[in-house]
């Protein structure tokens, strides 16, 4: 059965969408599957230092793409996980030296090798943002409950509808239910009422997210983080398990409406 390419966006840089690309491939990798994190922000790579590979990169996706290196040569295989590895984006060119079809033939080579491609795309929606969705089977949106992070995400699902991607799914970060319960952070009700497509999971504020991203530490791997139990969930989710909402805080009317709009 050929692997799944799934692409990680939003539109809006910041909001933490090559933590997530970086972590959820991880706790892919932790449940049995093998998965590659492939970093397409061309000139401003930063998914190699988030998984600490950065000292171990040789070959980039230009080198393959210009036919320097195979992508197995530039492939990096993670040492905590033998089924996890990155593809890493070239640091000194521009995101001209790649185009869709570059992109779509090196989705299907790697769909073939691997169980999950999630693809880290860089921020804005012009050129970068075309070459990260061109091999997409589904897209993963990120987002925080800010209206300026929201508004673009539905910019972005506008793009994603006229390019014809069916399966969109939407990652809300950083949630801090205290401030959503004070009214001074938008509901995931709200939210969903907004963006209109199928909510995937919810990733609360953690500062272990930051400690482990400055470490070149995964988040997903660390028992103790609530972000690090909510990625290893949403990796579940993506393999068709029927994982219920993590209990964010003790707020059950806010859970019980959050939970009307959850993938079942």
């Amino acid at each position: 059965m050929a692997g799944r390419v799934i692409t990680v966006t939003s539109g809006k840089g910041g909001v933490g969408k090559t933590t997530f690309s970086a972590n959820v491939s991880a706790a892919l990798a932790e449940l049995g599957k093998k998965a590659v994190a492939v970093d397409t922000d061309v000139g401003l790579r930063n998914l190699d230092i988030v998984m600490g590979l950065e000292n171990r990169i040789v070959y980039d996706l230009v080198d393959v793409v210009e036919g320097r290196c195979r992508l197995q040569k530039a492939l990096i295989r993670d040492k905590r996980l033998s089924s996890l590895y990155m593809l890493p984006a070239a640091q000194t060119r521009d995101k001209s030296a790649v185009s869709p079809d570059s992109m779509e033939k090196i989705c299907t080579e790697l769909r073939s090798q691997f169980d999950f491609t999630i693809i880290d795309s860089p921020a804005g929606i012009e050129g970068g943002f075309q070459n990260a969705i061109a091999g997409a089977d589904e897209v993963v949106i990120v987002t925080t409950p800010h209206v300026s992070a929201i508004r673009d995400a539905d910019r972005v699902i506008g793009l994603l509808e006229s390019a014809e991607k069916q399966q969109i799914y939407l990652i809300v970060n950083r949630l801090q239910a205290e401030m959503v319960r004070r009214g001074d952070m938008l509901d995931i009700p709200d939210i969903l009422d907004i963006l209109g497509i199928e909510l995937l999971g919810l990733i609360p504020e953690d500062e272990m997210i930051v400690v482990t991203s400055n470490r070149g530490e995964l988040v997903a791997l660390n028992p103790a983080s609530p972000a690090g139990h909510a990625y290893r969930n949403i990796a579940r989710r993506l393999l068709g398990e029927d994982i219920p909402l993590l209990p964010l805080e003790e707020d059950k009317g806010l859970l019980k409406r959050i939970a009307r709009f959850f993938k079942s």
